[in-house]
């Protein structure tokens, strides 16, 4: 049964295509362009099809698209996930799962971290891959600029490094290796077809038995905020409260270390802002 809907379909297409200006997508404006937004060959061309194929969707004659062919117009068309989800509706292919953790992160949410300049923050998505930080999260933790971008993430580090796992105190690194495996399996339903969560997996197997007793546990959890004891090479033991703040919209996590005001550890934070990472030697 053909249950696409031609007609709203190419009326969303056009609507949306008017609404990507070309220096979104990388294009030129120039003086003659009278188009408001993209022009249906340069969508055709960003999304990897013929001009006539495309054309004929936007007049309300064309075939069923593919959900490979959905995905090209939907990153082509600049689309929200919302905009994604009614896409596949509008073609009787209800959207599946995404494919994976998304990995942009809303300006925002970085202009946060910008502003947080007295506070650890950072941005990890479901499988706890680092995407963004401020200069005192690098202070604290490392600087993830140094690491490839494979190991810019806290399960691998903990598991992987016995310098960073020596980071917690034995109650912590208990509680973060088994509520991050756990967590990690969560985002494996999720996320099934993701093969970075599949390749992290499988590194972890092969590099912690420790890890692998965990995983064959088939425990389930998601993050929490928490009380953690860090020790920092250079000012010791810190005291701090973890606040885990989800994005639900792209399922990411910014993540905040705080200490109580006038504790040692607020002071040591304070005292890590000023020297940074210069000549720190972190895990």
């Amino acid at each position: 049964m053909d249950r696409i809907n031609r007609a709203e379909l190419a009326a969303f297409l056009r609507s949306r295509r008017e609404l990507v200006r070309p220096s979104d997508v990388g294009l030129e404006t120039g003086k003659r362009r009278r188009t408001p937004g993209l022009r249906r060959e340069e969508v055709a061309r960003l999304a990897g099809m013929s001009v006539d194929y495309y054309a004929r969707l936007e007049q309300a004659r064309g075939p069923r698209p593919s959900r490979q062919m959905l995905g090209a117009i939907a990153r082509a068309l600049r689309l929200s996930d919302d905009e994604r989800s009614y896409l596949h509706y509008l073609t009787g292919e209800p959207p599946g799962p995404p494919p994976g953790p998304p990995r942009d992160v809303r300006p925002g949410v970085l202009h946060l971290l910008d502003r947080l300049d007295d506070t650890p923050a950072m941005v990890m998505d479901a499988k706890y891959d680092v995407l963004a930080w401020n200069p005192l999260a690098a202070a604290l933790i490392t600087d993830f600029s140094e690491l490839p971008a494979d190991d810019r993430n806290f399960i691998w580090r903990f598991f992987s490094d016995p310098r960073a796992k020596a980071r917690h105190d034995p109650a912590g690194s208990w509680q973060f290796a088994r509520e991050s495996v756990a967590d990690l399996r969560a985002a494996t339903a999720r996320y099934p077809d993701d093969p970075g969560i599949k390749r992290l997996v499988e590194r972890l197997l092969a590099a912690s038995a420790e890890f692998a007793e965990l995983w064959a546990g088939h425990d389930v959890t998601v993050r929490r905020s928490a009380r953690k004891r860090l020790n920092h090479p250079t000012v010791g033991w810190l005291e701090l409260d973890c606040e885990a703040l989800h994005v639900p919209e792209s399922d990411q996590w910014v993540v905040l270390y705080t200490a109580a005001p006038g504790s040692p550890s607020y002071e040591a934070l304070r005292l890590l802002k000023v020297i940074g990472t210069q000549d720190l030697q972190h895990s």
